[in-house]
């Protein structure tokens, strides 16, 4: 009889195939707006919405880097073991002028350990503020569509694209959005992530 019991939960209850790991700064962690209006709490009622049962772990943290995402990585791939990696790094590596090659490489790395661990890779890149020159802000804008491009990884060039523009959008210090936005980023995140999640269905 409990093993009947067992079974028909089994059965009946919805499964949680799979997870989706999201490894971000303060623009993925909803700084200065309420967690629950960000964009990656938004995605979880549009994945919701569509069908997918993956479940959305948001390992966000304002201020971090891509070294401090990679000192991270292993032990959040080890206690979720997800199936998709969103890595949204690098615009504080920008901001704080860190040499593009050290980004670069631990980019790189962020790829190879996620696909290590079987899991698919959406990079989402980024764009600083032109007050940092011209040369290293198209350097460092180029970076992520060179590394997705290297290691074949889905790529959404600039979370912020349409937002950061929009003062309207944006808080007043000029680097965060405001809970307005949101959407309107998962929007953007959207074009990269649901090809992705179609195939990964279809299969």
């Amino acid at each position: 009889m409990r093993t009947l019991l067992f079974l028909l939960l089994i059965l009946t209850s919805p499964v949680s195939f799979a997870s989706m790991l999201v490894l971000g700064d303060s623009l993925a962690a909803g700084y200065g707006i309420d967690e629950e209006k960000g964009w990656v709490n938004l995605m979880r009622g549009r994945l919701q919405n569509n069908g997918y049962t993956l479940e959305v772990v948001n390992a966000s943290v304002s201020g971090e880097t891509t070294s401090g995402g990679l000192s991270r990585l292993p032990a959040l791939l080890e206690t979720h073991q997800p199936s998709l990696v969103l890595i949204e790094l690098g615009a504080n590596d920008g901001l704080r002028g860190t040499p593009l090659n050290i980004v670069r490489g631990n980019l790189e790395q962020l790829v190879e350990l996620s696909r290590a661990s079987g899991a698919e890779v959406l990079m989402i890149g980024n764009r600083l503020p032109p007050n940092y020159g011209p040369q290293y802000t198209q350097a460092f804008f180029s970076l992520f569509a060179e590394v997705a491009g290297e290691k074949q990884t889905a790529l959404v060039p600039f979370l912020l694209d349409g937002v950061a523009s929009d003062w309207d959008l944006m808080q007043d210090d000029g680097y965060h959005p405001k809970a307005n936005a949101q959407a309107k980023i998962l929007d953007t995140v959207w074009t990269g992530l649901e090809p992705i999640l179609d195939e990964t269905r279809s299969k």
